[in-house]
């Protein structure tokens, strides 16, 4: 289960003792502070804080004061100028800090973002939870033959038994042995920073993560892809959803131009002028490698 009934009477707690404040406030993030987005079999993601705003991003744009111009239109057109010229800095003004319970693996691919200041859950001090993450049947795929970081067909039925059969008897032998090792209460176990080697990949650990809105749409654009794992996809997806929430107009412009847009080269920029003087193009006469033409042609709805 994602939370305990401990955790979920601490949130209930704080969600029913608000506070008055000065601050800037969004009504659509309010709404999801401290609950619980379940993510996977055991995983989720919580909003813990946020700054900022739209109107912040405008302010900052700007350098004004108050809640930028009084149009609404307006703000929105320059928070979609920004996006459209990659002036990132105004989206450095809004940050939120998400609490997140993922598997390990997943946490090892989302590290690599190192644009956010992160704190996980210490396993040197700390007992993990015997959580692990168990795909569903349909998830277990064979190695692509295309892509050599990617999935390919999925496995058979059968197959997919065998396979899940190992990660949930690994797992739990695993799990056994860390026990075994660290001791019961009052007995002298190996340390907990030389157990926990034994642990495997997809047991389950938690972090605080904090980014601004800028590291963030650039994190998004990258794992809320189609072509991204779908076990780090699946939270990218959700942060999307509160984001949208938080800031609706500059997620508009991020899912326009980041997330539905596409950036040309040079040769390319040349073949859509030549084409749409009624050339005919083709590979061999754009000047582009193999793999540059064939996801030019899947830009442009080529086949």
């Amino acid at each position: 289960m994602p939370v305990t009934p401990e955790q979920e009477a601490e949130i209930a707690e704080l969600r029913a003792t608000p506070r008055p404040t000065l601050r800037a406030v969004s009504e659509g993030m309010e709404a999801h502070l401290y609950k619980i987005n379940p993510v996977l079999d055991h995983g989720f993601v919580r909003v813990i804080d946020y700054m900022g705003d739209d109107a912040a991003i405008c302010q900052a744009a700007r350098v004004s004061y108050g809640k930028g111009t009084k149009s609404v239109q307006n703000d929105e057109g320059l928070i979609r100028y920004l996006m459209r010229h990659w002036h990132s800095t105004p989206f450095e003004m809004c940050e939120i800090k998400l609490h997140v319970k993922l598997p390990v693996f997943v946490a090892r691919q989302w590290i690599r973002h190192r644009t956010a200041n992160v704190n996980e859950y210490s396993a040197r001090y700390s007992i993990l939870d015997r959580e692990f993450y168990i795909p569903a049947p349909e998830q277990l795929a064979a190695q692509s033959v295309i892509n050599n970081q990617g999935r390919g067909e999925s496995l058979s039925p059968e197959e997919a038994a065998r396979v899940l059969e190992y990660l949930k008897g690994d797992a739990a032998r695993c799990y056994d042995h860390y026990e075994e090792m660290i001791g019961q209460e009052g007995q002298q176990g190996l340390a907990r920073e030389l157990a926990r080697m034994n642990l495997p990949a997809n047991i389950y650990t938690q972090w605080y993560w904090k980014v601004d809105l800028h590291n963030l749409f650039h994190f998004l654009r990258l794992r809320a892809d189609a072509h991204a794992q779908y076990e780090i996809r699946v939270y990218a997806e959700e942060i999307c959803r509160l984001v949208a929430d938080w800031v609706p107009a500059a997620y508009g412009a991020f899912e326009d131009y980041r997330m539905g847009g596409a950036t040309l080269s040079g040769k390319a920029i040349d073949c859509v002028r030549r084409m749409l003087k009624g050339e005919q193009v083709t590979q061999e006469t754009s000047g582009m490698s193999k793999g540059e033409w064939r996801e030019f042609e899947g830009v442009i709805g080529g086949n």
